[in-house]
């Protein structure tokens, strides 16, 4: 990582900070401070000046730094790490997931401008549960295929996706290339095209093994999408279950009023 000093160029001009009259200077400096990452005055990994010396240099209170520490924070502009190696870091900006229309992960991505990846943790024949059997239209137990992969981009884990599929129309499945889009091998070896889907989304906390998976602190929120997918036809060919990081993920959708 590398180190913004207090003498860096971003630190150069720095606003006089009112109380009157506007918002608080804690907000103040919680947009100045958004604008130098936003200008790439300050870029990915480069750490901010100890609080006590960026307080001095800024004319505040380390409480009133806290506050607008916490609130980029809050939004992922920066990350604070313990430790005698530890500071205030600027983040990688999160990548923008948007739901509108039936979009897989690869090609949320593309629309980011950012390369996808995928690492398989499993690919089985497993029995149905009753929540997937219903959402596949398949009876309980019936033989489904799951497979779960962390997808990543810049490198990082941004989601776990946990997928279901039903055997019949797709029996082959497990022996084809998994690491790709999948709602492209839908389409092209299968015929079948993926046309809508119903998600859910909610709040949820890592496990153990989803924290390791996805290199976060067991109990770290993550934003769990349980999606069901049929083809124009009806017929469901999906039934999956995506956890996302919300620190490096935002998720959106449009809507036509």
């Amino acid at each position: 990582m590398t180190a913004a000093e207090p003498g860096a160029d971003w630190l150069a001009a720095v606003p006089r900070w009112s109380a009157r009259g506007g918002p608080p200077v804690h907000a103040q400096i919680e947009q100045w401070l958004a604008g130098v990452i936003g200008r790439g005055q300050l870029v990915p990994g480069d750490r901010l000046p100890r609080e006590e010396d960026l307080a001095a240099r800024l004319g505040v209170s380390r409480m009133t730094l806290r506050q607008a520490l916490a609130s980029l924070e809050a939004l992922g502009a920066v990350v604070r790490k313990a430790g005698r190696s530890g500071g205030t870091f600027v983040s990688e900006p999160r990548i923008e997931c948007d739901l509108t229309g039936l979009a897989g992960f690869t090609e949320q991505m593309r629309r980011a401008n950012v390369r996808a990846g995928a690492r398989m943790v499993s690919a089985a024949t497993v029995p149905a549960a009753a929540a997937v059997a219903a959402a596949l239209g398949v009876r309980p137990n019936a033989p489904v295929h799951e497979i779960v992969r962390v997808r990543t981009a810049r490198r990082a884990p941004l989601a776990l996706e946990r997928s279901y599929f039903p055997v019949q129309p797709f029996p082959d499945l497990l022996e084809q290339r998994l690491t790709g889009s999948l709602y492209e091998l839908l389409r092209r070896r299968y015929g079948q095209h993926p046309h809508t889907a119903r998600e859910s989304l909610e709040p949820v906390i890592a496990g153990p093994q989803e924290a390791r998976l996805l290199g976060v602190a067991a109990q770290s929120p993550l934003m769990r999408i349980e999606r069901t997918v049929h083809t124009a036809a009806g017929l469901a060919v999906e039934h999956a279950t995506d956890l996302f990081r919300p620190d490096r993920v935002r998720i959106s959708l449009s809507v036509n009023v």
